[in-house]
């Protein structure tokens, strides 16, 4: 109980954004278990599930100003979509391919998350093409001499990539107000983090382009967001980047196209099914009094409802024109 406390006290957040942020990983948790079973009935072509990574999601992106700071998120990361205020309907907008589709038209892969007003910016499908991004735009933001933070997401298979290396280099370089953030699930799809890099914690990586790294608990929603909190101060103080590893773990495979059975055992997928980060936080709320059994089944009637909305909603909603199909490809006369 102490311990607890003591989370609550040193991340300063009231009950009600504690609730919020409860809220925002059950909504992340469901809508990805609904994009599964879509899939499976035809209705997407493909689906990245966040389901385990929500606490290292909503941790982070709480302690961003949505709409204000630039957010380049990799296709697992659909609670921190959710978390900086895309819809539902929203993502599975997407997912079913509708014409108005607020991510791109109907137009690219599902979870490669889209929103101008928001600025949340699209990932191109080859991974970590977004670091060099977020660093451009970050680099932007201290030239106009804006607060404005970037925040590049990916997995730990994002960080072999030259696309990362380059990006950090330049971030030390140009001590830009950029966040890299890894979410550690331990594998690249089916290749094991041993397989790819002798160190055991990615984070340390920081320390040869000139700024800090730092390894959490990837499934203490409360330890992720004082350490993104800190890193987003840093970057706004003119301080320069931070790299955040979060340690946590994908509950199913990698894709909806993928069998992890051939490459992890029943026995590690349950050891960490103990550890899932909605139910250690949903324990934690209890302890400290902020959840109870009513507030608890409320919250799962409001994620129920939202997603059953959100599943019927592109069901009749327009498709795509043909005639526009070119359209944002090549300039129009």
């Amino acid at each position: 109980m102490a311990v607890a406390k003591q989370a609550l006290d040193t991340a300063g957040l009231s009950e009600q954004q504690l609730r919020e942020m409860h809220y925002k990983m059950a909504l992340g948790r469901s809508l990805s278990a609904r994009q599964r079973v879509l899939q499976r009935m035809g209705k997407g072509p493909i689906t990245y599930s966040g389901e385990g990574h929500e606490a290292a999601q909503v941790g982070t992106a709480y302690a961003l100003r949505p709409g204000h700071d630039w957010v380049f998120p990799y296709y697992r990361d659909i609670a921190v979509a959710l978390t900086l205020g895309l819809t539902p309907r929203d993502v599975l907008m997407s997912f079913f391919a509708r014409r108005d589709d607020v991510n791109s038209g109907g137009r690219n892969m599902p979870s490669h998350f889209s929103h101008p007003q928001l600025r949340i910016v699209s990932e191109g499908a080859p991974v970590a093409t977004q670091c060099p991004h977020a660093v451009g735009c970050a680099l932007a933001a201290k030239l106009r001499g804006l607060d404005e933070v970037s925040v590049a997401y990916f997995g730990d298979g994002g960080t072999s990539p030259g696309d990362t290396h380059e990006a950090m280099n330049f971030a030390g370089v140009l001590k830009v107000p950029v966040i890299f953030v890894c979410e550690f699930n331990s594998y690249a799809i089916s290749v094991p983090w041993r397989k790819q890099a002798a160190v055991e914690n990615v984070a340390v990586r920081a320390q040869g382009y000139g700024f800090p790294g730092l390894t959490v608990d990837g499934n203490d929603v409360l330890a992720v967001y004082r350490a993104m909190k800190e890193a987003v101060e840093r970057a706004r103080a003119g301080a320069g980047a931070t790299f955040l590893e979060a340690k946590t773990y994908r509950l199913v495979p990698h894709s909806s196209d993928d069998d992890d059975r051939r490459y992890r055992t029943r026995e590690e997928v349950e050891d960490w099914s103990q550890r899932d980060p909605i139910g250690r936080f949903t324990r934690q709320l209890k302890e400290l009094g902020v959840l109870d059994e009513v507030r608890e089944k409320e919250t799962a009637a409001r994620v129920e409802a939202e997603v059953d909305d959100a599943t019927n909603y592109p069901e009749a909603a327009a498709q795509p024109e043909a005639a526009s199909a070119l359209r944002h490809v090549f300039v129009e006369a």
